[in-house]
């Protein structure tokens, strides 16, 4: 039966799966948007899992989904995840593309998963906009939908009300992005915990590292992390983090690229774009100490640097996660165009 949370006016998802869907991806969806999370503290969200069909044969036949809704609930939906395609050449039925593009035209937001972003792009909505998929169909996505603007070798791409993510754990990247997006980033932060995953990764690190793992993780960039951390209220600059690590600009560039698939410069703005998301919800200070205090130093950067992060400005993210929201329960948009 669809899965759905006590919280009758929470965010309604709604998961579409159909003959072959990767079951690590539908877990992804049931994890985050299907359990009831007591240490959030306020309503989360609420999730069916639709189909086109009355029984979908799961991964190769692993096994059988019944007792499912049908496409009518993605009529419902305030989020509609769209399932991957396990042959990316076949084309999506056309009574799910039907139903994702009236939901779109609506309001809705649209997500995929994986070779999900085949499904999106069908319904025409994808063209003249940016779209991620899984790194080893990149090409023949290029060849089939030249009008979608493909960014490869990434997470995750948010375009605002459709967002698309790369293949297998990057469903939990852009999860927990959307998380983070609609309840704040200590929220996101305390759900990445419970997961045991970082939910920090943004959506422009790269899919996979090109070389080797080592037997052992290399931990060497770790101490320079940390130490960077505690700084971020200087003027930290590459060059420092270099130094710190006892290497020269280009090496520390190149280990960045290896381990963690940034630059050192866009992890530097990264985690003050957190440090400040994080201190304007817990409020007590206004945007000029908040810009000094995450290293952005001005309002004009905070400003441009947080609406890049969340897309919306200071002022709006503090209405949304601030301590004015009371207990810190938060509304969550029905509608994601605006």
């Amino acid at each position: 039966m669809p899965q759905e949370s006590s919280h009758r006016d929470a965010h309604h998802v709604v998961l579409v799966v159909d003959e072959g869907s990767n079951p690590f991806e539908m877990s992804v969806a049931t994890e985050l948007f299907g359990l009831y999370r007591p240490e959030v503290g306020h309503p989360w969200y609420r999730l069916t899992v639709c189909a086109p069909v009355s029984a979908v044969p799961v991964h190769r036949g692993m096994y059988t989904m019944t007792g499912l809704a049908g496409l009518e609930a993605v009529e419902r939906a305030d989020t509609v995840i769209v399932p991957n395609r396990p042959d990316p050449w076949a084309a999506p039925r056309p009574e799910l593309v039907d139903a994702v593009r009236r939901a779109g035209l609506r309001g809705a937001r649209l997500v995929s998963f994986c070779t999900g972003s085949f499904v999106l792009a069908a319904t025409g909505l994808l063209d003249g906009r940016r779209a991620a998929t899984h790194w080893r169909h990149e090409e023949l996505f290029a060849r089939l939908y030249p009008r979608v603007t493909l960014e490869r070798d990434v997470l995750f791409v948010d375009e605002g009300d459709v967002l698309t993510a790369a293949g297998s754990a990057a469903a939990l990247d852009l999860g927990l992005h959307l998380v983070r997006r609609d309840h704040g980033a200590d929220t996101a932060n305390t759900v990445g915990r419970r997961l045991v995953f970082s939910g920090q990764r943004g959506g422009g690190q790269r899919q996979y590292v090109r070389r080797p793992l080592p037997a052992t993780a290399d931990t060497s960039l770790s101490p320079v992390l940390d130490w960077a951390r505690e700084r971020l209220d200087a003027p930290l600059a590459v060059a420092d983090l270099a130094s710190r690590a006892a290497v020269s600009p280009a090496t520390l560039h190149r280990r960045f690229r290896a381990e963690l698939g940034t630059t050192p410069l866009a992890w530097l703005r990264s985690e003050r774009a957190l440090l400040a998301c994080r201190l304007i919800e817990l409020g007590g200070m206004g945007f000029e100490a908040v810009a000094r205090a995450s290293g952005l130093g001005s309002t004009a950067n905070l400003r441009a640097t947080v609406r890049a992060h969340t897309g919306v400005s200071p002022a709006v993210y503090r209405d949304r996660f601030g301590p004015r929201t009371g207990s810190g329960a938060v509304s969550v948009e029905r509608s994601h165009r605006a």
